[in-house]
């Protein structure tokens, strides 16, 4: 089968040429009906993920979900058939393993078929795609936790989200259905549209525009400034969540952290509760993430509108549809 595979920034991404693997114990096989596609592996390919990446060469493509296809010795609770998205695991935070993460410690969902772990798998409602559930993994769950364990977003709280890009987008939905006050951060206002028709109230291209006192801001841009900014903009015992991953630094006034008793934190990834939480949201129609398709053909196109930021929402691909096909 074809896929999709990283081994050196030299080589970027390169489409080859894989056996299928069956499951061993504990594991399953998954028929991979939709796979989405994040920042992080625009980090990957362009030299930036040592800290993630357990093995050379991978096939890449984290957020994943599908049809189970095979089960592995020993395994129980999920039946050949079910529809099912495979977990990002990031908290309880100290049990953390991204080295045992799919597209992460082992090959990924930018192939027709993959392996998963079952304690990983999350049963798909019925009613929901397999593109709002591959998404949902950590797009969606990302910003479910940045809002609800980090920023501890509640009524009529004053929140700017900075970068309206897929998580960012999500976040202003997630924030609303908490009701909070959300008002959208970003450089290009193009961006504003689909951020108010999604809750927000009202949306600037500088946090400082914002003609409210600033209860916590989520930056998902992460670009160094960002963050600068939001610790000078946020009231006095506000809070500042960090996601975005644009810069590797950011230079933040000790004084304004102290002077204002602000609270900075940072955020990554969600548990799998949360990703039941999200996908339950998505089932009782709550939450609709943003969704643009491209085909299998296309990924490393489509990455590059990613790392240019010239994607609105977020992107997916089916690989399951060269399934069997010369491509």
């Amino acid at each position: 089968m074809k896929a999709y595979q990283f081994s050196s920034p030299a080589n970027g991404l390169e489409l080859v040429e894989v056996e299928p693997a069956h499951p061993g114990s504990g594991q399953v096989a998954i028929d991979v009906e939709a796979a989405g596609m994040c920042q992080s592996d625009v980090h990957i390919v362009n030299g930036h993920g040592d800290d993630w990446l357990r093995q050379r060469p991978i096939v890449l493509g984290h957020e994943v979900a599908g049809r189970v296809r095979e089960l592995g010795p020993g395994v129980t609770g999920v039946g050949v058939g079910d529809r099912v998205a495979i977990a990002l695991a990031s908290h309880p935070i100290e049990h953390a393993d991204f080295a045992n993460s799919i597209g992460l410690g082992f090959d990924g969902g930018y192939a027709p078929r993959a392996l998963a772990r079952v304690e990983s798998l999350v049963q798909i409602p019925d009613n929901v795609s397999f593109a709002d559930a591959a998404v949902a993994t950590d797009s969606v769950a990302t910003a479910y936790h940045a809002v609800v364990a980090e920023a501890e977003v509640g009524p009529g709280a004053n929140v700017a989200i900075i970068g309206l890009g897929g998580l960012g987008l999500n976040a202003v939905k997630i924030s609303t259905l908490f009701d909070a006050n959300v008002f959208g951060v970003d450089i290009n206002p193009e961006t504003f549209a689909t951020a108010r028709a999604l809750g927000a109230e009202s949306c600037y291209a500088n946090i400082a525009d914002i003609p409210a006192a600033i209860d916590v801001a989520i930056d998902f841009a992460g670009v160094g400034s960002t963050t600068t900014e939001a610790v000078a903009a946020v009231r006095p015992g506000g809070r500042v969540v960090l996601v975005g991953l644009g810069a590797s630094e950011s230079l933040v006034s000790t004084y304004q952290l102290v002077i204002k008793n602000v609270r900075l934190v940072g955020s990554i990834g969600a548990s799998v509760d949360e990703l039941r939480a999200v996908l339950e949201l998505i089932s009782k129609g709550l939450l609709t993430p943003v969704l643009e398709e491209v085909a299998f053909a296309d990924l490393p196109a489509a990455l590059a509108r990613l790392e240019a930021g010239d994607v609105r929402g977020r992107i997916f691909t089916r690989p399951g549809l060269n399934r069997g096909a010369g491509f």
